[in-house]
C-alpha cells in the first residue's frame, strides 16, 4: 500500500462563467427594453370605448388643463408647435404623434394643436384616452 496515494480533487466552484452570463443578460435586457418618457404634467384624460394602444415611438404632445402645450415634456407655444415638430421629423423621429390632452381642455385648443401637427407633416395624429370598460 505504499504506492497508493489519494487523488486530490479540486472542489472549488468557478463562478466566473455565471457572473459573465448575468452581465450578458443584463446588457441584453437594457438594450431591448424601451422606456416611455411621460411628461410631469397632471392630465386627466377623457375615456373612450374604442381606445387602442399607441406606438411607443410616437412624438408626444401634452395639453394641460390650462391649455399649455408640451412637446415631449418641453413647454412650447402654440405658434412654435408646427416648426418644432417639423424639426423633430427632420431629426429622424417617427411621423406618428400622440396628443395627450386633459378632459377640460377646450375643443378649439385641441383642434388647433392637431391642425398644427398635420401641417408639420405628421402622418398619424392620435388622441390619448383612458380605456372605458363597460358592458359584459
Amino acid at each position: 500500500m505504499k504506492g497508493f496515494k489519494k487523488k486530490d480533487r479540486n472542489t472549488d466552484i468557478d463562478l466566473s462563467p455565471l457572473i459573465d452570463m448575468v452581465f450578458i443578460l443584463l446588457i441584453f435586457f437594457m438594450v431591448s427594453t424601451t422606456f416611455v418618457k411621460d411628461a410631469k404634467v397632471e392630465i386627466k384624460r377623457p375615456s373612450a370605448a374604442s381606445a387602442a394602444p399607441a406606438s411607443t415611438k410616437a412624438l408626444r404632445v401634452n395639453i394641460d388643463q390650462a391649455g399649455a402645450l408640451y412637446l415631449d415634456g418641453i413647454p412650447v407655444k402654440a405658434w412654435m408647435l408646427q416648426s418644432k415638430v417639423r424639426d423633430a421629423f427632420r431629426g429622424g423621429a417617427d411621423k406618428n404623434v400622440l396628443v395627450i390632452a386633459d378632459r377640460k381642455v377646450p375643443i378649439e385648443r385641441l383642434i388647433e394643436a392637431i391642425d398644427q401637427l398635420r401641417l408639420a407633416g405628421a402622418a398619424d395624429v392620435a388622441v390619448a384616452t383612458e380605456k372605458e370598460y363597460g358592458g359584459s
